[in-house]
């Protein structure tokens, strides 16, 4: 199977039917506009929530190879943060199947979608200081890149405004796309099929090539048994974070492959597991309060 069609798979996500917190529609804005194409954030913000709030933020990027995927993969996560008091935000951005993009334009999209909420947070009622960028796979490679890379910055926009996050929740991401992070396998066979279409060097695309002191804390879930992206990679970033100076949280699921964290309505328990985990690195940063309510929000 080609790899993007493995990476796709962290895209899927089952949407319940019941639940009042499962259930919740978000909020649409437009953050930014190239050509034709106009890229909207969905916004799911706590009950009773105003403009003069200063709340603490996330910004999740959808996985999909870079070549597919839609926000709603991380709606449940949305929601379930925003039951907690965060404004929390899913981003579209431009991918290969709709889009022709680059994985270069992947991350400028999320670098304005960033910079957009910090510009915007007067509006939204949040903290321009306490924005959290996460994302899964692909999406988890974009949220570590806005944090990490330097440049592919959107010409014209204001960039006296930071497009750097805060803080990181990293889901199975690919951190490393230099072709030696890479399995055997698929080095020889796939490789040069994704570097085509990632419209800058590997190296300069690579969070894990420009780590360095002072960067966000992080805190990354990732399988043992990823087929996709080896466990081998996360871990080497995480160390080398570590060794910087930086706070880097590796969870490691024992037997759990790519995609493992989704929301799967007949089965919450790694959703759960996580998504515990993220709220109290939350809290150790001050961006929550109180003990995690998931399976309270799940109905278990």
């Amino acid at each position: 199977m080609r790899i993007w069609l493995s990476l796709a798979l962290a895209a899927v996500v089952v949407v319940p039917a019941w639940g009042q917190n499962l259930t919740a529609e978000p909020q649409v804005e437009a953050y930014k506009k190239i050509g034709d194409v106009e890229l909207k954030m969905y916004l799911f913000k706590p009950a009773g929530h105003q403009a003069s709030d200063k709340r603490a933020a996330v910004v999740f990027f959808f996985g999909g190879g870079w070549r597919g995927g839609t926000p709603k993969q991380f709606f449940n996560q949305c929601r379930y943060l925003a039951s907690r008091g965060m404004v929390a935000m899913s981003a579209e951005y431009r991918v290969h199947s709709r889009h022709q993009a680059t994985v270069a334009q992947c991350v400028a999209d999320a670098k304005s979608a960033i910079r957009w909420v910090r510009a915007n947070a007067d509006k939204l009622g949040i903290d321009p200081n306490r924005i959290a960028s996460g994302g899964g796979s692909a999406g988890g490679h974009l949220a570590a890149a806005v944090a990490l890379l330097p440049g592919f910055d959107e010409k014209g926009e204001d960039q006296s405004i930071s497009s750097r996050p805060n803080a990181m929740i990293l889901f199975n991401p690919a951190i490393d796309l230099r072709k030696e992070a890479f399995r055997e396998d698929f080095r020889a066979q796939r490789y040069a099929e994704l570097a085509r279409r990632f419209g800058a060097d590997a190296k300069a695309l690579s969070p894990a090539a420009h780590i360095r002191p002072k960067l966000p804390p992080a805190i990354v879930f990732h399988g043992t048994a990823d087929a996709t992206i080896p466990f081998a990679q996360v871990e080497a970033f995480a160390n080398a974070m570590k060794k910087a100076g930086n706070r880097c949280e590796l969870k490691g699921y024992d037997g759990m492959g790519h995609g493992f964290f989704n929301y799967r309505a007949n089965d919450t328990s790694n959703f759960v597991k996580t998504m515990r985990q993220a709220d109290e690195f939350l809290v150790s940063l001050g961006y929550l309060k109180g003990k995690p309510t998931i399976e309270e929000f799940v109905g278990k």
